[in-house]
């Protein structure tokens, strides 16, 4: 049975060959973004307990309008802000199958400058 060849079919096998290495345990969970066509999401994952510490997307009110990039890096600020508040300094990061350039390196920036360590 031959493969399906869609752009999204294409990022799910880069995601599903990232997540073999890529796990987020309790003293180091997995910082996850989605990006979608008009929002970005990230989530701070524990992955041991299938549960999520903290959370931060451009759909929430206060992040503002703008600019993707710059958006997305104030998305990553306030992720680091709310992993920071539950005890996290430490994650890895999970570019989900995204080319690491552009809105997904902005909120891996955004968290860095944010206090977290990856």
């Amino acid at each position: 049975m031959p493969r399906i060849k869609t752009p999204w079919a294409a990022r799910h096998r880069r995601h599903q060959r990232v997540r073999r290495r890529v796990v987020g345990i309790t003293e180091r969970p997995r910082l996850c973004v989605f990006r979608s066509l008009g929002h970005i999401y990230a989530q701070v994952i524990d992955d041991t307990s299938g549960h999520t510490l903290a959370s931060a997307s451009t759909r929430e009110s206060g992040v503002g309008p703008g600019p993707k990039t710059a958006v997305a890096r104030k998305v990553g600020e306030l992720v680091a802000e709310r992993a920071k508040a539950k005890g996290v300094v430490q994650v890895v990061f999970d570019r989900a199958g995204y080319k690491y350039h552009g809105r997904v390196k902005a909120l891996a920036e955004g968290a860095r400058e944010g206090g977290l360590d990856f």
